[in-house]
């Protein structure tokens, strides 16, 4: 199967979560760009506070779609070793994509936030959403980063993983990965979607807007 869109993924990966709908204890925290959309979704159904939290693929460079590693909000960096040792990086070129990214990444937190502070997830349950996990590299990256914001568990969910990405979530992460569904071969995320445009800044900005409109008219 593929999925239409973003939206048609969120709303079948939130009726995945309905257990968790309705409590207090719950908030969505989405990876830009693309997991915002399904990120709404999510939070809407399941009527959570949903945020942003930044993360930024190391793209290899001359081949920026394979990861070498993340950084994440909090100074964190994940690498993927057998990548960087397969190809021979050096740590200077890792050092200069990093602050390429991490520029990036503040410069997306402004815009996205803000002076708004992000969601206090301490105690809470963390259900951390992207549109579709590869490699997995940018997800372990914001898992690292959440975990040092203590909160009492992280469900790691997107719409379509990897099959051996969403093992090794469900072992990193207590057991808790939740996704649509795991196709074997997998040949990327753009490939189980009809439409797979790059979501822009505006769209991220709205969505945010809107979903804290959403949640102050139900909790009114």
């Amino acid at each position: 199967m593929q999925f239409a869109n973003r939206i048609e993924a969120g709303r079948l990966l939130a009726k995945k979560l309905d257990a968790y709908a309705n409590s207090p204890d719950v908030v969505v925290l989405a990876l830009p760009r693309g997991g915002v959309p399904v990120g709404y979704e999510v939070a809407r159904a399941l009527i959570a506070p949903l945020d942003v939290f930044l993360v930024r693929k190391l793209g290899v460079p001359g081949h920026e779609e394979l990861a070498m590693g993340a950084i994440a909000s909090g100074g964190i960096r994940v690498m993927n070793n057998y990548v960087v040792r397969s190809l021979d990086i050096s740590d200077r070129l890792i050092d200069e994509v990093a602050a390429r990214e991490q520029r990036e990444l503040e410069r997306r937190e402004r815009l996205y936030r803000g002076s708004e502070k992000p969601l206090d997830v301490r105690g809470r349950i963390v259900i951390v959403v992207d549109d579709g996990l590869a490699t997995g590299s940018t997800m372990t990256a914001a898992v690292e980063a959440i975990k040092r914001m203590k909160p009492s568990q992280i469900i790691v969910a997107a719409p379509v993983a990897a099959r051996e990405t969403c093992a090794f979530f469900k072992a990193l992460v207590d057991s808790t990965c939740v996704c649509v569904m795991s196709p074997q071969p997998f040949d990327g995320v753009g490939r189980w979607y009809e439409h797979f445009s790059q979501t822009t800044d505006e769209e991220v900005c709205r969505l945010l807007k809107l979903a804290k409109q959403l949640l102050r008219k139900r909790v009114a």
